[in-house]
């Protein structure tokens, strides 16, 4: 059953970038996705059915991203490439680990959250529930942290909140990307979004304003992204938790782990 799931994630992951206006370079082995417009900058992965790359066909993919001036970022499951990692350290980058986690098709979902609601794509909240996921991604972790509401409030004065307001006003009106939010007293605490493909869909995102942790918020918002992404047909619910202690939460929302997400970059 897990090779089977492996299989329709890998398929799901060439197929979303196209969605999202990129254009699939091909380097053998590898596959670089390249944003055509405006839009979210992609990562390279191992192409559909390809051999495993060495770290030459690693270093002819950084060297093109340099030369497009694209994030230098590979992106890869370890059970389906695992002589990846190895190439592409031998070229210079860093790899990040992540639990990739599937819902169990018979988990009983936690009762709805009264504070989360689905967002539309002219939600006047939409604009904060973009921005909260990534104010939470700066502070990493379940641990309290400093950012809360006046630290919304600045990085809502951002003129780059409007592009990635309108990018995703985009996504939900044309049914690329569905998004939920925790919102008390109008003001967005906690916000994620699922993708789906198909009968797949990968909740993405999820993320809490640092200062509102442990409230059970993230919880709220998987639940109310995994309620809808199945009722609108969807069969395999996946996601990459940041660490073990985030994936211990999705495990409470019937989550379990299939694997192991990998993320290459440059060294900081």
């Amino acid at each position: 059953m897990t090779t089977m799931i492996l299989a329709a994630l890998e398929q799901y992951y060439d197929t979303v970038p196209r969605r999202g206006g990129a254009r699939g370079e091909d380097f053998g082995p590898l596959t670089l996705f390249v944003q055509e417009g405006q839009g979210w900058q992609y990562y390279a992965r191992p192409a559909l059915g390809g051999p495993e790359a060495t770290a030459a066909d690693v270093l002819r993919v950084l060297e093109r991203q340099r030369e497009l001036k694209v994030p230098e970022s590979f992106e890869w499951v370890a059970e389906t490439s695992p002589s990846l990692r190895a190439a592409v350290e031998a070229a210079g980058l860093h790899v990040h680990a992540h639990p990739l986690m599937v819902l169990d098709p018979g988990a009983q979902p936690p009762a709805p959250h009264p504070e989360v609601r689905l967002l539309g794509a002219d939600d006047p909240l939409l604009g904060a529930a973009v921005t909260v996921p990534a104010l939470a991604f700066r502070e990493p972790g379940t641990a309290l942290g400093s950012a809360g509401p006046a630290e919304l409030a600045a990085a809502l004065a951002d003129p780059g909140v409007e592009e990635h307001r309108a990018r995703v006003s985009g996504m939900l009106a044309d049914g690329r990307t569905a998004m939920a939010a925790a919102v008390r007293d109008g003001l967005v605490l906690c916000a994620g979004q699922y993708n789906p493909v198909g009968d797949v869909a990968e909740v993405v995102g999820v993320g809490t304003l640092p200062a509102a942790r442990r409230r059970g918020l993230a919880l709220g918002v998987t639940a109310a992204l995994v309620a809808d992404a199945r009722a609108r047909g969807a069969r395999t619910v996946f996601l990459s938790a940041g660490d073990e202690d985030v994936a211990r939460i999705y495990g409470r929302a019937g989550f379990r782990r299939v694997g192991t997400a990998l993320i290459a970059e440059p060294a900081v």
